[in-house]
């Protein structure tokens, strides 16, 4: 009897799993087909997304928006006089003829001017250092000098008169924005000359305000000058404060500084005092009084006793603004010099101020 053997495996039973690894087979290409295809327009995108990423926040939300163009810093240009004004100024001069004076008056949003003798170089005074501070902001905007740059006092710059640093030894080292601001806040002479000194002396200065259009302010003396051999214009103190304003000189930081320099000034009993005068009121603290009409001052004043000046910005209720300057020449501590400027000031008011309408009565 003979031994079975197993029996063997027929071709059929291959053909299925030859057939199931092919149909895999066939399969995995064509995903890969697929896949490569999507990755490959995908990658650009991814890309992008990644780079996105990385980028800092900032960058992510697109270009700034551009701020529209606000409301028009205004021009330095006399379009419209108001007649009724310069006359009004010029009686009131006529009264007093033994005086000097020189007085300007522009709104800057629309050229309405006022003047007397505008032109005139009358002694400055402390009322040059405004266009001394000008100056010295222009430097600071090109870099030429740095806000907290140590200026020396040396004897050659210690004045007298106004101020404090002149009592200090000499040697002391001041940063500039300490000079520049005590030579507003309290007129201190001595600052006064540390900026002329760094700002290249007296005649690379008088070049500058030349090219400025100041063409009546000449710093001949160290301050305090009580010869009144340093001259201006009520112009040239108008235009000094306007360039500014206007946005014609200095950076909007370096226009900052000038106001909020300015705006330290302590001796407010010429222009603002006058202005508040002429809309009927008289106060210790005439600032305050206008800020609660709506009336903000910049000024700065000159006085060496035979010659008196103020100029500055007017910020009006209507949101417009002005820049004035007064100058008089006179007797050595006449007060009719000083009750003339603010006389001429209280005009400005008048033509310039509506007052608030009475309330009706109850």
């Amino acid at each position: 009897m003979s031994a079975s053997r197993p029996p063997r495996p027929s071709s059929n039973g291959l053909a299925a799993p030859m057939r199931l690894v092919l149909r895999l087979l066939v399969m995995g290409l064509g995903l890969g087909v697929i896949a490569g295809t999507s990755l490959k327009l995908l990658a650009p995108k991814l890309s992008e997304s990644a780079t996105e990423a990385a980028k800092p926040k900032a960058l992510l939300s697109g270009p700034a928006k551009q701020l529209p163009g606000g409301l028009d810093l205004g021009r330095f240009e006399a379009k419209n006089e108001l007649t009724a004004l310069s006359q009004r100024w010029a009686q009131l001069a006529a009264t007093q003829k033994d005086l000097q004076v020189s007085g300007y008056l522009l709104v800057l949003d629309d050229g309405r001017y006022a003047e007397l003798a505008p032109q005139r170089p009358l002694p400055a005074a402390s009322s040059i250092k405004t266009p001394i501070l000008l100056a010295g902001l222009e430097e600071l905007d090109t870099g030429k000098l740095r806000w907290n740059e140590p200026l020396p006092l040396t004897k050659e710059v210690v004045g007298g008169g106004a101020g404090w640093m002149a009592n200090k030894p000499v040697g002391t080292r001041f940063p500039f924005w300490e000079a520049a601001t005590e030579m507003i806040r309290v007129s201190d002479n001595s600052a006064t000359n540390l900026l002329i000194k760094r700002l290249g002396g007296k005649t690379i200065l008088n070049a500058r305000f030349q090219a400025m259009g100041l063409t009546s302010t000449v710093v001949n003396n160290w301050l305090p000058d009580l010869e009144g051999t340093n001259t201006t214009s009520a112009y040239d103190l108008a235009r000094s404060i306007a360039l500014v304003d206007t946005g014609e000189k200095l950076s909007p930081r370096a226009r900052d500084l000038f106001r909020e320099v300015m705006g330290k000034s302590r001796t407010n009993t010429l222009l603002p005092l006058g202005l508040l005068m002429g809309l009927g009121g008289d106060s210790a603290d005439p600032d305050s009084e206008l800020l609660a009409r709506g009336v903000t001052v910049l000024n700065k004043t000159g006085d060496i006793g035979i010659a008196y000046a103020d100029a500055g910005l007017i910020e009006l209720p209507d949101g417009k603004r002005a820049v004035a300057a007064f100058m008089v020449k006179g007797p050595f501590n006449d007060p009719r010099s000083t009750n003339l400027i603010r006389a001429m000031a209280g005009e400005i008011a008048k033509t310039l101020i509506r007052q608030p309408a009475a309330a009706p009565a109850r």
